[in-house]
């Protein structure tokens, strides 16, 4: 048995190892304890510096004593510095490769899920198929074209002769119109009247005439 198996009770080789999830637990309660005891450290050398900061010259010993204590306390906390430092490491190490197993176990996993969904079938199968679907494809295509051409309709007639019929019928329509224009032209305009429309009387003229005629009137009355 190995030094770390005497010392943490390992079993032999019959003995189950620890998961990574349990080793990562039990680094993390190491991690808190050796926390607490830095804590606790750290309480003490404050302590123990304010011992000999209070005795200082008045009584030396009990001071150098205080200072004594405090170097120990700050020996035993750069040791859990230490100690906290390496399991640290260690617990990242072991959760970096529990991941990468998660990783692995789950590529795994789809992997053989992917096997599995191939399993009955290659890249001819694949090709034959694909070859299926065209030509159902080509088939669907030429039922649809002759499902939607018109069936008894126009086939009987001959497009040319419908095209001259069609020719004549807008000849006509034009000479019909031409024939209603000329015959507009021979309907007889209004003449011109021939006698001079009468001229508006002249103002100047009106108001002599009217002077005229007042003074014919004062001579009659004399």
């Amino acid at each position: 048995m190995s030094v770390f198996g005497k010392l943490f009770g390992g079993g032999g080789k019959g003995g189950k190892a620890p998961t990574p999830q349990e080793a990562i637990q039990k680094l993390r309660e190491t991690e808190e304890m050796l926390a607490k005891k830095q804590d606790f450290l750290e309480k003490k050398i404050g302590e123990e510096l304010s011992t000999a900061k209070k005795n200082g010259t008045k009584n030396k010993r009990a001071a150098l004593q205080a200072l004594k204590r405090k170097k120990r306390y700050e020996q035993q906390l750069g040791q859990i510095d230490g100690t906290l430092s390496t399991i640290e490491f260690q617990r990242e190490a072991l959760e970096n490769a529990n991941t990468n197993t998660e990783v692995l176990k789950n590529m795994g996993y789809a992997a053989k899920a992917m096997k599995a969904a191939h399993e009955n079938m290659d890249i001819d199968k694949v090709d034959d198929l694909m070859a299926d679907i065209t030509e159902q494809q080509e088939v669907a295509q030429e039922i649809s074209d002759v499902i939607s051409r018109p069936i008894g309709f126009g086939d009987e007639f001959d497009e040319d002769e419908l095209m001259a019929e069609l020719d004549e019928l807008e000849q006509e329509e034009l000479d019909k119109n031409l024939l209603e224009i000329q015959g507009t032209e021979d309907v007889p305009l209004p003449s011109v009247p021939s006698t001079s429309l009468p001229s508006r009387p002249d103002k100047k003229k009106v108001e002599e005439d009217e002077d005229d005629m007042a003074d014919l009137e004062a001579w009659a009355a004399n």
